[in-house]
């Protein structure tokens, strides 16, 4: 078969930064369109990677020009354009969190399903090389059975980031629907799911907003979370931590404790029980920050699986399930009570 023709649709930081240059990188794809609602922006974009511009999504799927697509659009659009592009006929590779809801996740799982095409979501911490080899030395037993873990991620906010700054979508609770519990908590659930290998069960939650007085959305996030097997943690998601960004994920086990991109130079540190310390440099976590990893995979990740016609790595289930321990958060913190994760 030829290349892949791609689309990329909401042409905002994370399409700019991560989906466009990562398409255009990889040798397998063409990429042939963008689309964004903000026209003058849809323009810039299509002249600046030589595709085709659209301002409506109808009209890209539409179009028979493309046979998969990136959704970067604010989060509430996530489920429904990636239904009507899987509808269409055209493979999905959606932004974190998935969805605003668990009945959208369904929805969009049942969507791929329906349409025998792929639906993966961008969860690129998975991708990480501390994060791969810590899943490794858990499922292996090097560090016996694990009692706790704690993991942040937490910097400035998406106003430093985004296209639109203190303007953008990320503050606005109708287009967002969560702020840095969904921006960036999802994606240590999503981690730690993946490390740990096993879910997440029960969560209590303190969802604030204390940094962003222009926000409707939370921007300091606490939850303790439980695992199917009982292990327990910590997890922060945050817009306020002001200096450097934090990204790291620390595992106690009963051999060993694991330290993930906690350290500048050391991407893994395994402190044994006997003392012993090992260091590995397996290259940087992909950050926002200069120097960050170049690639976060999830693109050829991607690709790959739609060319091999095998399951993207993250599929919706996984997603959705990532998605389901932040909902349980949101209502823990409503309620005041410890909610049970999916129920």
């Amino acid at each position: 078969m030829g290349k892949l023709r791609v689309g990329v649709i909401g042409c905002g930081s994370i399409a700019q930064h991560r989906h466009l240059p990562e398409y255009r990188a990889n040798k397998h794809v063409e990429l042939v369109a963008v689309c964004d609602i903000n026209e003058k922006r849809a323009k810039e974009t299509a002249e600046k990677w030589g595709a085709a511009f659209f301002t409506s999504y109808e009209e890209l799927l539409n179009s028979g020009t493309v046979d998969a697509v990136s959704v970067c659009t604010s989060n509430n659009f996530h489920a429904p354009v990636s239904i009507a592009a899987l509808e269409a006929g055209i493979h999905v590779l959606c932004e974190k969190p998935m969805a605003t809801s668990k009945q959208e996740a369904e929805a969009m799982i049942q969507a791929a399903k329906a349409s025998g095409k792929k639906l993966m979501i961008a969860h690129n911490q998975r991708f990480v090389p501390s994060h791969e080899r810590a899943r490794k030395l858990i499922a292996s037993g090097e560090i016996g059975k694990v009692y706790s873990f704690r993991t942040a991620f937490g910097h400035g906010g998406p106003e430093n980031w985004s296209v639109e700054g203190k303007g953008g979508w990320f503050f606005q609770k109708e287009k967002a629907f969560v702020g840095a519990m969904g921006d960036l908590g999802v994606h240590k659930t999503d981690l730690l799911r993946y490390i740990l290998g096993e879910e997440i069960v029960e969560v209590g939650a303190f969802v604030e907003t204390s940094a962003k007085n222009f926000a409707d959305v939370d921007d300091n996030a606490v939850c303790v979370l439980k695992t199917e097997s009982g292990i327990i943690g910590t997890l922060a998601a945050s817009w306020a931590y002001v200096s450097r960004e934090d990204n790291s994920t620390i595992i106690y086990g009963e051999k060993a404790i694991l330290r993930l991109e906690d350290d500048p130079l050391h991407s893994l540190i395994v402190q044994y029980v006997n003392g012993e310390v090992v260091k590995y440099e397996l290259g940087r976590i992909q950050s926002n920050e200069e120097g960050g990893q170049n690639t976060s995979h999830v693109i050829e990740k991607f690709v790959e699986s739609i060319l091999l016609d095998q399951e993207p790595p993250v599929p919706g289930e996984e997603g959705m399930r990532s998605l389901e321990v932040i909902l349980a958060a949101l209502e823990s913190n409503e309620t005041k009570q410890i909610v049970r994760v999916g129920e």
